[in-house]
């Protein structure tokens, strides 16, 4: 890389309010990173306190309430076999708007049968069963997104 870019780079830095830079061209790279010796002093008001609100649904586990998850649905669930989402993503219910539903309420499948799709990073990753019976439940709209391990299924 070019000295004379090295030193824009170095200006731009002092001039902005960054932090850090990462420039890659091909295989070179350069990280310029400013240490802030002093944290600039703010005064801030301090905030009104705000009503403690509880929260509407319990988290099932502590790290379930750190991340934020959804809790695991449970007694308002059909029995069967839950089929979850193995990833973050979009939950598509047919492989496209105008072709039919995968699967439907009802219907029978098999080991290995595709049950939906989940768009990620711009990937559509088929959801199969993972054990035969009849769909006893189906528990997300088609378009709607998904966290990971969130019910998608029954299989009964």
């Amino acid at each position: 890389m070019d000295l004379r870019k090295i030193k824009k780079l170095i200006d731009l830095l002092e001039e902005s309010n960054l932090t850090e830079i990462e420039i890659k061209e091909g295989e070179e790279s350069v990280r310029l990173s400013r240490n802030a010796a002093a944290p600039m002093m703010v005064a801030q008001a301090p905030a009104p306190a705000a009503p403690r609100a509880e929260p509407a649904m319990p988290m099932s586990s502590p790290v379930d309430a750190a991340t934020g998850a959804a809790p695991k649905q449970g007694d308002d669930m059909p029995p069967g076999q839950v089929a979850r989402s193995p990833m973050v993503g979009t939950f598509y219910a047919s492989p496209a708007p105008d072709k039919p539903a995968f699967v439907t309420m009802g219907q029978q499948v098999k080991v290995g049968d595709t049950l939906g799709i989940i768009e990620a990073m711009k990937m559509f990753n088929p959801i199969e069963a993972e054990t035969s019976g009849t769909i006893v439940a189906v528990l997300c709209e088609s378009g709607q997104p998904v966290e990971f391990d969130q019910p998608l299924f029954v299989i009964g």
